[in-house]
This record gives C-alpha cells, structure tokens and sequence, in this order.
C-alpha cells in the first residue's frame, strides 16, 4: 500500500510544475485527502505530453492571449507568454486536437511589438490578455481580424475601409468591475509548498477555467482609483472583523460580491452582494466604506441567497446617497442604476456613436429604427438628427430605462418598444412606425436571428448601419445581404485595450438595382 508520505511527496514536488496538478493540490489542501490528488492528477494526464520543439515563428495571437505558431511539418501551436514576431524553442505540454499547446523555453529573437507586462497579476486572473503585446500592434491585429471575417466570411468586398479608432488612454478605462469574496483563494505554487499558514480569503477575479477559485487582485489596471484602494480597504476590514468570505462549493457565508461603477465625472457607485443577512455586519461595514470613502455617490446593498449572483431579479437597497449615479454623453445625461446596461468604456463609446452617426447620414426628415437599441443610447444621439427613431429591445427594464432617459433630456421623438427581436420586428411594427430609411442594428455577440435579417431585407431600408462586437457573425449577417447591399464602410472602434476584443461598424447601401 502506498503511503500517505510517499503521496504528499509526488503531489507537492514532483507534480507541481503542471497547472492540472497545481488545481489538484489547491483542491484537495484543505482535507488533506492526498490521494485523492494523485488520482485526479493522472485523470488530467491523458494529453500530456512533454518534448522540445525548435525555432518556431510566433505568426499570430489568439484571443486568448497565445501566440500562434507552424512547424514546417504544419503543426500548429499555441504559445504562452509570446506575441507575433518571436522565434521561440518551446516545451510542449499539451496536445489538442487539431494543435499543441507550449510554453517558450528560449527567445532566440524577440519581436519588436512585445512590451513589458504593467500588471503583476498579468497570466493569472484571466484579464488583459494581450498586455504583452505593443499597443500599436494590438489595433493592426484587431483590424486586420476584422477585415479578415468581413471578407473570407462575409465575402464581400469593402469600398472604403477607415482606420480603427484606437483608445485613449489605454488603461483605467473602464467604468465597471465586480469582485466575487471567495474562502479558496487561488494559491501560488510557492504558497502551497510553504509550511506556513496561507490566508485562503480573497477578494478579486475567478480564475479561468475554476469557478470556485478567485485570484486575489492587489492593483487592477482597468478602473480609476479609488476602485483599487475601495477594493482592498473592504477586503482589510473584512479580514480583520473575521466577516465570513463566500464559499462557492458549500454556498454559505456572508460575503458574496462588490461591484463598482463610475462616470467620467467622478462619481462613484458601490454594491455588495451578502449571501445572507447579518444586519450588525452589514450596517458596520456599510457605514465604515461610507466614512472611509466620502466620494461614493451611490451605496448600495442586496441579499442574494440563491444559486447565482446576477443581480436582476434583486432587490437593491440604498444604504446611504443616491440609488443612481449620472452620466454624459455629448449633450446627453444619462442615469445609471445598479442594473443598467451602459458601455463599459465611456469615452470610447462617444466614438463609437460619432461613426455610427456619421455613416447614417441622418436627414431632418428621417423616419429610423434601432434594433437591439439596449437603453436606448444610440437612438437618444442621434434623435435629434432625424424626425423620428424607434428603438425595440427584448428587456424591458432597459426599455423602461430608456424611456426615462428619453423624458430627462426633453427628447419626444424617440420612441421604445419591448419585444423579441425575431417576431416583433415584423410588418405590424412598420405599419405602425412608418417605414424606415435608415435602420441602425447593433445585436448581441451571437448576431442577427435569420428572421431579423429576412425581415430587413423586406422592409429595404436605404441605408443600414450594423454596429458589432463580434465582426464573424456580423460578417455571416452581411453575407446573407450582399445581393441587396454594398458594403460602403467600414471602420473599428477599440473598445477594450490589452484584449481581443474590438467593435466594429459598416455601412450598407442599398444598391440601386434592387431599389424599391
């Protein structure tokens, strides 16, 4: 019989080195069931593999951070920790179908775009994938991604083609983040190795692929401050009054999440989620934050014991300020709830809205549709463009939101609608409306229903602006239109710096043989 020694040996010295076994360890610490290790470890080892490739050509990065490589044999390999324009000597671990996966053992040339990595939680927490890679070299790759889908997908040719509007700045963008409390904290392989006692609270990001891992984050790059010192000022006090932190396996404890928000003016929302109530915990640490942190515009609480932790079936409570933060947008104000849709990156999106604005080329005469119009911000910019622009979307408080946003900044010419896209965009909706000659469509990642593109083609608008956050199904939507209509422009939008990530907007036109 194996011993128990002989187990901890080989799980903690000579199985650590792979990311299975380091799970594994992390897994079964607590219980100390070892061999329970052991077992899940040679589980994961099917397709491991370990040999050493030479002098491969990083060629491209993936979305998810890694570099793209081919052997002369056409082996394809997806590299760790490179970026296009290294040639790198790696160690394969890992064999998939269709690829390897690798991790580099010597640089031999290094590519001009790598750059040094800001954050130190760079590789761990799952976000800003591409921090490595040059910025400039980060908006290549993203048009040339989209140009790319638009063409070997879309299979249309473009007239114009204007150069991606990059971000700046290209961190401390973003103007949401949510936080998960987590009593398994993501450990390093020097943590588990060490003798002394590890903290296991934490309070950052799950890590990818572990859902009940959360990687502790210490500084954040993307949300201005005081995001990062409200984080770990709450995380501290949690710690040092003994608040329970969530424990996502058992689903118990008292902590659960925080969310911030901010606008470009400087207000500030907090949201903590409790998975239970302790009315004595609660209201110390709520009135704690809002002594430590009199900036905070919007404090705000939930108790959520169910077995998710969206918030839009919850109740949220004030616990002191206002239940909203403010906005602008150009001339528009726009009030901004704990539940409300609002692009992420406030400054970038007066870009985005500019483009899709300028490509309308709205008259004062114009009767416009905005399909999958959210809360209705781009059909409140470009309201006072057009006489009239209706916007339908399938949640209806998003709608009640923006009819609200409507009736605030005194525009009575946009019209909101609730309603599944595929089946209430139909002929009643136009006899209704009026026919439109400019349709503005800016759908979900999963793109248009056939129905929605079917019903487009029918109602023949003069000019169709699709908005997208992921130009593969907006290129598959164009493909379907391209008997109807030429593809005038295109141009992305940088939404999202340090990720794949990147919208992009094109102009359709109808052509002039298929007029109605």
């Amino acid at each position: 019989m194996i011993s128990i020694s002989i187990i901890h040996v080989k799980v903690t010295k000579s199985l650590l080195g792979s990311k299975s076994s380091h799970y594994a360890a992390q897994k079964h610490k607590n219980n100390n069931d070892l061999l329970s290790a052991c077992v899940y470890i040679c589980s994961m080892s099917k397709n491991k593999i370990n040999r050493i490739d030479k002098g491969l050509e990083v060629v491209d990065i993936n979305t998810q951070g890694m570099g793209v490589a081919k052997s002369a044999e056409g082996i394809v390999y997806f590299i760790s920790k490179v970026v296009p324009g290294d040639v790198v000597d790696v160690t394969v671990y890992k064999k998939k179908r269709g690829y390897f996966e690798a991790q580099p053992l010597k640089f031999i040339k290094e590519s001009p775009h790598r750059v040094e990595a800001v954050c130190a939680h760079f590789g761990v927490c799952g976000g800003c994938k591409w921090q490595h890679f040059s910025y400039a070299a980060q908006l290549d790759s993203k048009e040339k991604g989209v140009l790319r889908n638009l063409k070997d997908i879309g299979k249309v040719e473009i007239e114009t083609v204007l150069p991606i509007a990059g971000a700046d700045p290209h961190s401390y963008y973003r103007n949401k983040m949510e936080f998960s409390f987590s009593n398994r904290r993501w450990l390093t392989t020097e943590e588990i190795q060490s003798e002394e006692l590890i903290e296991r609270n934490g309070l950052g990001f799950h890590k990818p692929n572990m859902w009940d891992k959360v990687v502790d984050i210490n500084q954040c790059h993307l949300q201005p401050e005081p995001s990062n010192g409200i984080r770990n000022a709450i995380r501290t006090y949690a710690l040092e009054n003994k608040l329970d932190f969530f424990d996502p396996v058992a689903q118990s404890g008292f902590l659960r999440t925080l969310m911030i928000r901010n606008t470009m003016a400087g207000e500030f929302m907090v949201l903590l989620q409790f998975f239970k109530e302790d009315k004595a915990q609660r209201i110390g640490l709520l009135d704690w934050i809002g002594k430590q942190f009199p900036q905070i515009t919007s404090l705000l609480y939930c108790i959520n014991g169910k077995g998710n932790d969206s918030l839009y079936d919850q109740e949220i409570i004030c616990h002191s300020g206002q239940d909203f933060i403010t906005e602008q947008l150009g001339a528009l104000t726009f009030k901004i709830t704990a539940k409300s849709f609002y692009q992420t990156n406030p400054k970038q999106a007066l870009t985005l809205y500019t483009i899709a604005k300028e490509f309308a080329a709205l008259e004062s005469t114009d009767t416009v549709y905005d399909l999958y119009t959210g809360t209705g911000t781009i059909a409140l910019f470009l309201a006072p463009h057009c006489k009239k622009i209706i916007g339908i979307e399938s949640v209806a408080d998003a709608i009640k939101a923006a009819a609200e946003n409507a009736k605030n900044n005194g525009i009575e010419n946009a019209v909101f609608e609730v309603g599944d896209m595929k089946n209430s965009f139909n002929a009643d909706f136009i006899q209704r409306h009026g026919k439109a000659r400019v349709v503005i469509t800016d759908p979900p990642r999963n793109g248009m229903h056939p129905d929605v593109v079917q019903q487009l083609l029918d109602l023949a608008p003069e000019r169709i602006v699709y908005v997208s956050c992921n130009s593969a199904t907006q290129a598959r939507d164009i493909e379907m239109m391209k008997n109807d209509y030429a593809v005038l422009k295109s141009q992305a939008v940088d939404m999202f710096p340090q990720t794949h990530h990147v919208e992009n907007v094109v102009l359709l036109q109808r052509k002039a043989n298929h007029a109605s």
